[in-house]
Protein backbone atom coordinates (compact mmCIF):
# COMPACT_ATOMS: atom_id res chain seq x y z
CA UNK A 1 0.00 0.00 0.00
CA UNK A 2 3.40 2.39 0.02
CA UNK A 3 2.81 3.10 -4.03
CA UNK A 4 1.80 6.86 -4.21
CA UNK A 5 -1.45 7.65 -6.55
CA UNK A 6 -2.48 11.01 -7.69
CA UNK A 7 -6.85 10.12 -7.62
CA UNK A 8 -6.48 7.72 -4.74
CA UNK A 9 -5.13 7.78 -1.44
CA UNK A 10 -4.29 4.61 0.24
CA UNK A 11 -4.12 4.21 4.06
CA UNK A 12 -3.90 0.73 6.50
CA UNK A 13 -7.37 0.42 8.39
CA UNK A 14 -7.68 0.38 12.09
CA UNK A 15 -8.34 -3.48 12.09
CA UNK A 16 -5.83 -5.88 10.80
CA UNK A 17 -6.09 -6.56 6.62
CA UNK A 18 -8.56 -3.61 6.45
CA UNK A 19 -7.52 -1.12 3.55
CA UNK A 20 -9.07 2.29 3.01
CA UNK A 21 -9.21 3.46 -0.73
CA UNK A 22 -9.98 7.47 -0.82
CA UNK A 23 -10.85 9.23 -4.11
CA UNK A 24 -9.11 12.40 -4.28
CA UNK A 25 -9.28 13.84 -7.33
CA UNK A 26 -7.52 16.22 -8.39
CA UNK A 27 -10.51 17.55 -10.30
CA UNK A 28 -13.82 18.75 -7.76
CA UNK A 29 -16.23 16.32 -6.64
CA UNK A 30 -13.48 13.91 -7.14
CA UNK A 31 -14.36 13.90 -10.81
CA UNK A 32 -13.17 11.03 -12.85
CA UNK A 33 -10.48 12.73 -14.86
CA UNK A 34 -7.87 10.51 -16.63
CA UNK A 35 -5.63 9.86 -13.81
CA UNK A 36 -8.14 8.17 -11.82
CA UNK A 37 -8.88 5.47 -14.81
CA UNK A 38 -5.14 4.98 -15.94
CA UNK A 39 -4.58 4.43 -11.67
CA UNK A 40 -8.21 2.25 -10.67
CA UNK A 41 -7.17 -0.87 -12.52
CA UNK A 42 -3.74 -0.59 -11.22
CA UNK A 43 -4.58 0.25 -7.60
CA UNK A 44 -7.25 -2.63 -7.62
CA UNK A 45 -4.44 -5.31 -9.00
CA UNK A 46 -1.99 -4.24 -6.34
CA UNK A 47 -4.70 -4.55 -3.52
CA UNK A 48 -5.46 -7.98 -4.77
CA UNK A 49 -2.31 -9.36 -4.94
CA UNK A 50 -1.22 -7.36 -1.46
CA UNK A 51 -1.28 -10.36 1.48
CA UNK A 52 -1.84 -8.17 4.16
CA UNK A 53 -5.16 -6.52 2.49
CA UNK A 54 -7.68 -8.72 3.40
CA UNK A 55 -10.96 -6.40 2.61
CA UNK A 56 -11.09 -2.49 1.38
CA UNK A 57 -13.47 0.18 2.49
CA UNK A 58 -13.96 2.82 -0.55
CA UNK A 59 -14.71 6.28 0.06
CA UNK A 60 -14.53 9.73 -1.47
CA UNK A 61 -12.57 12.49 0.24
CA UNK A 62 -13.85 15.74 1.05
CA UNK A 63 -17.91 15.99 0.80
CA UNK A 64 -18.37 13.77 -1.83
CA UNK A 65 -17.86 10.32 -2.86
CA UNK A 66 -17.70 11.26 -6.13
CA UNK A 67 -19.04 13.81 -9.42
CA UNK A 68 -18.90 11.47 -12.00
CA UNK A 69 -16.91 11.42 -15.17
CA UNK A 70 -15.10 14.44 -16.21
CA UNK A 71 -16.69 15.23 -19.65
CA UNK A 72 -13.96 17.36 -21.09
CA UNK A 73 -11.01 15.65 -19.88
CA UNK A 74 -12.13 12.15 -21.14
CA UNK A 75 -13.92 12.37 -23.61
CA UNK A 76 -12.50 15.97 -24.96
CA UNK A 77 -9.96 14.89 -27.20
CA UNK A 78 -12.31 11.91 -28.69
CA UNK A 79 -14.40 15.07 -29.42
CA UNK A 80 -11.80 17.20 -31.17
CA UNK A 81 -11.44 15.00 -33.65
CA UNK A 82 -15.47 14.66 -34.97
CA UNK A 83 -16.14 16.13 -38.60
CA UNK A 84 -19.15 18.73 -37.82
CA UNK A 85 -20.04 17.72 -41.22
CA UNK A 86 -19.17 13.92 -41.92
CA UNK A 87 -19.24 12.92 -38.28
CA UNK A 88 -16.59 10.47 -36.82
CA UNK A 89 -14.55 8.02 -38.87
CA UNK A 90 -14.54 4.86 -38.48
CA UNK A 91 -10.55 5.38 -36.63
CA UNK A 92 -12.25 7.67 -34.06
CA UNK A 93 -14.92 5.26 -33.78
CA UNK A 94 -12.30 2.12 -33.02
CA UNK A 95 -10.90 4.91 -30.95
CA UNK A 96 -13.64 5.38 -28.96
CA UNK A 97 -14.65 1.66 -28.45
CA UNK A 98 -10.97 1.35 -27.14
CA UNK A 99 -11.72 4.28 -24.53
CA UNK A 100 -14.96 3.00 -23.44
CA UNK A 101 -13.26 -0.54 -23.03
CA UNK A 102 -10.75 1.11 -20.73
CA UNK A 103 -13.04 2.57 -18.89
CA UNK A 104 -15.19 -0.64 -18.42
CA UNK A 105 -12.13 -2.37 -17.26
CA UNK A 106 -11.24 -0.29 -15.03
CA UNK A 107 -14.68 -0.62 -12.55
CA UNK A 108 -14.38 -4.29 -13.89
CA UNK A 109 -10.71 -4.65 -11.38
CA UNK A 110 -13.45 -3.59 -8.64
CA UNK A 111 -15.29 -6.92 -9.02
CA UNK A 112 -13.15 -8.73 -9.81
CA UNK A 113 -10.29 -8.12 -6.91
CA UNK A 114 -11.19 -11.20 -4.57
CA UNK A 115 -10.70 -9.06 -1.63
CA UNK A 116 -14.33 -7.98 -0.61
CA UNK A 117 -14.60 -4.30 -1.33
CA UNK A 118 -16.91 -1.89 0.87
CA UNK A 119 -18.31 1.50 -0.93
CA UNK A 120 -19.04 4.20 1.68
CA UNK A 121 -21.00 6.93 -0.02
CA UNK A 122 -21.13 10.70 1.50
CA UNK A 123 -22.51 13.28 -0.60
CA UNK A 124 -23.10 13.25 -4.85
CA UNK A 125 -22.54 9.45 -6.31
CA UNK A 126 -23.16 10.42 -10.12
CA UNK A 127 -22.74 8.69 -13.28
CA UNK A 128 -19.40 7.05 -13.19
CA UNK A 129 -19.76 6.87 -9.00
CA UNK A 130 -22.48 4.90 -9.16
CA UNK A 131 -20.59 2.49 -11.43
CA UNK A 132 -17.85 2.43 -9.59
CA UNK A 133 -20.08 1.32 -6.51
CA UNK A 134 -21.84 -1.69 -8.32
CA UNK A 135 -18.82 -2.79 -8.88
CA UNK A 136 -18.48 -2.79 -4.72
CA UNK A 137 -19.68 -5.82 -2.58
CA UNK A 138 -21.45 -3.74 -0.29
CA UNK A 139 -22.99 -0.51 -0.10
CA UNK A 140 -23.09 1.95 2.41
CA UNK A 141 -23.95 5.33 2.67
CA UNK A 142 -24.63 8.78 5.27
CA UNK A 143 -27.87 10.32 5.29
CA UNK A 144 -27.02 13.50 3.09
CA UNK A 145 -26.15 11.21 -0.11
CA UNK A 146 -27.70 11.65 -3.40
CA UNK A 147 -27.42 9.19 -6.06
CA UNK A 148 -27.68 9.92 -9.47
CA UNK A 149 -27.92 7.51 -12.95
CA UNK A 150 -27.20 10.97 -15.12
CA UNK A 151 -25.82 9.64 -18.43
CA UNK A 152 -29.62 10.21 -20.34
CA UNK A 153 -28.99 13.77 -19.52
CA UNK A 154 -25.97 14.00 -21.08
CA UNK A 155 -27.17 12.09 -24.14
CA UNK A 156 -25.12 9.44 -23.28
CA UNK A 157 -25.95 5.63 -22.87
CA UNK A 158 -24.65 4.70 -19.72
CA UNK A 159 -21.63 2.31 -20.97
CA UNK A 160 -19.40 1.34 -17.72
CA UNK A 161 -20.85 -1.04 -15.33
CA UNK A 162 -24.10 0.37 -14.01
CA UNK A 163 -26.80 -0.65 -16.57
CA UNK A 164 -25.00 -4.08 -16.35
CA UNK A 165 -24.44 -4.63 -12.32
CA UNK A 166 -27.35 -2.48 -10.90
CA UNK A 167 -30.01 -5.03 -12.66
CA UNK A 168 -29.05 -7.39 -9.91
CA UNK A 169 -28.48 -5.16 -7.01
CA UNK A 170 -31.62 -2.85 -7.36
CA UNK A 171 -33.99 -4.57 -9.79
CA UNK A 172 -35.65 -4.42 -13.33
CA UNK A 173 -37.87 -1.55 -13.05
CA UNK A 174 -35.87 0.48 -10.40
CA UNK A 175 -33.28 0.41 -12.61
CA UNK A 176 -35.12 1.50 -15.65
CA UNK A 177 -37.00 4.32 -13.84
CA UNK A 178 -33.00 5.60 -12.57
CA UNK A 179 -31.35 5.52 -15.49
CA UNK A 180 -34.54 6.74 -18.31
CA UNK A 181 -34.83 9.65 -16.25
CA UNK A 182 -31.55 10.18 -15.42
CA UNK A 183 -32.71 11.37 -11.44
CA UNK A 184 -31.26 11.96 -8.57
CA UNK A 185 -32.85 10.10 -5.49
CA UNK A 186 -31.94 10.42 -1.52
CA UNK A 187 -29.64 7.92 0.56
CA UNK A 188 -33.03 7.01 2.29
CA UNK A 189 -34.65 6.03 -1.23
CA UNK A 190 -31.81 4.30 -2.16
CA UNK A 191 -32.38 2.25 0.44
CA UNK A 192 -35.48 1.18 -0.14
CA UNK A 193 -34.74 -0.39 -3.34
CA UNK A 194 -31.60 -2.02 -2.29
CA UNK A 195 -29.18 0.32 -3.71
CA UNK A 196 -27.42 0.57 -0.07
CA UNK A 197 -28.00 -1.97 2.32
CA UNK A 198 -28.10 1.08 5.08
CA UNK A 199 -27.62 4.21 6.44
CA UNK A 200 -26.09 6.25 8.68
CA UNK A 201 -26.80 9.66 9.95
CA UNK A 202 -23.33 11.43 9.17
CA UNK A 203 -20.09 10.13 7.21
CA UNK A 204 -18.47 9.73 10.55
CA UNK A 205 -21.02 7.15 11.68
CA UNK A 206 -20.54 5.86 7.86
CA UNK A 207 -16.95 5.42 8.05
CA UNK A 208 -16.93 3.70 11.74
CA UNK A 209 -19.59 0.93 10.15
CA UNK A 210 -17.84 0.42 7.27
CA UNK A 211 -14.54 -0.16 8.57
CA UNK A 212 -16.45 -2.38 11.52
CA UNK A 213 -17.69 -4.70 8.32
CA UNK A 214 -14.34 -4.85 6.89
CA UNK A 215 -12.69 -5.89 10.01
CA UNK A 216 -15.74 -8.88 10.55
CA UNK A 217 -14.53 -9.73 6.44
CA UNK A 218 -11.07 -9.55 7.43
CA UNK A 219 -11.25 -11.59 10.17
CA UNK A 220 -12.31 -14.44 7.98
CA UNK A 221 -10.61 -17.03 6.21
CA UNK A 222 -9.20 -15.36 3.45
CA UNK A 223 -9.32 -18.42 1.58
CA UNK A 224 -13.00 -19.23 2.16
CA UNK A 225 -13.66 -14.94 1.42
CA UNK A 226 -11.91 -15.18 -2.15
CA UNK A 227 -14.17 -18.11 -3.04
CA UNK A 228 -17.25 -16.78 -2.01
CA UNK A 229 -16.72 -13.55 -3.82
CA UNK A 230 -15.63 -15.73 -7.07
CA UNK A 231 -18.42 -18.29 -6.93
CA UNK A 232 -20.93 -15.09 -6.52
CA UNK A 233 -19.19 -13.27 -9.18
CA UNK A 234 -19.11 -16.58 -11.87
CA UNK A 235 -22.74 -16.47 -13.21
CA UNK A 236 -22.85 -12.10 -12.99
CA UNK A 237 -19.86 -11.39 -14.85
CA UNK A 238 -20.37 -13.61 -17.69
CA UNK A 239 -23.36 -11.92 -17.84
CA UNK A 240 -22.09 -8.35 -17.50
CA UNK A 241 -19.00 -8.77 -19.97
CA UNK A 242 -21.81 -9.74 -22.42
CA UNK A 243 -23.66 -6.59 -21.73
CA UNK A 244 -20.72 -3.85 -21.73
CA UNK A 245 -19.74 -5.20 -24.65
CA UNK A 246 -22.91 -4.71 -26.37
CA UNK A 247 -23.19 -1.16 -25.07
CA UNK A 248 -19.26 -0.31 -25.91
CA UNK A 249 -20.35 -1.18 -29.98
CA UNK A 250 -23.64 0.84 -29.23
CA UNK A 251 -21.77 4.27 -28.10
CA UNK A 252 -19.15 4.20 -30.84
CA UNK A 253 -21.47 3.72 -33.57
CA UNK A 254 -23.94 6.21 -32.43
CA UNK A 255 -22.54 8.40 -29.31
CA UNK A 256 -21.76 10.82 -31.47
CA UNK A 257 -25.13 13.03 -32.13
CA UNK A 258 -26.73 16.64 -32.26
CA UNK A 259 -27.72 15.92 -29.02
CA UNK A 260 -24.51 14.87 -27.22
CA UNK A 261 -22.76 18.31 -29.06
CA UNK A 262 -26.19 20.10 -27.19
CA UNK A 263 -25.22 18.46 -23.93
CA UNK A 264 -21.90 19.06 -23.96
CA UNK A 265 -22.53 23.03 -25.18
CA UNK A 266 -25.29 23.29 -22.05
CA UNK A 267 -22.87 22.02 -19.83
CA UNK A 268 -20.46 24.56 -20.58
CA UNK A 269 -23.00 27.18 -20.41
CA UNK A 270 -24.29 25.66 -17.19
CA UNK A 271 -28.18 25.96 -18.58
CA UNK A 272 -30.40 22.85 -19.79
CA UNK A 273 -30.26 21.00 -22.54
CA UNK A 274 -32.52 21.00 -25.21
CA UNK A 275 -32.54 18.13 -27.54
CA UNK A 276 -34.08 17.39 -30.75
CA UNK A 277 -33.39 13.21 -30.98
CA UNK A 278 -30.58 13.93 -33.79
Amino acid sequence: MGQAWTAFTVEAGPAPGVAVVRLCGPGRGNMMGLDFWAELPLLFAALDADHSVRAVVLAGTGKHFSVGLDVQEVLGPWLLKLNAETGPTAAVRSELLRLIGQLQDGVTSVAACRKPVIAAVSGWCIGGGVDLISAADVRLASAEAKFSVREARLAIVADVGSLQRLRGIIGEGQLRELALTGKDISAQRAEKIGLVNDVYPDPESLLSAALEMAAEMAANSPLAVAGTKAVLNEEREERIARGLRHVALWNSAFLHSGDLAEAVAALGERRPAEFRGR
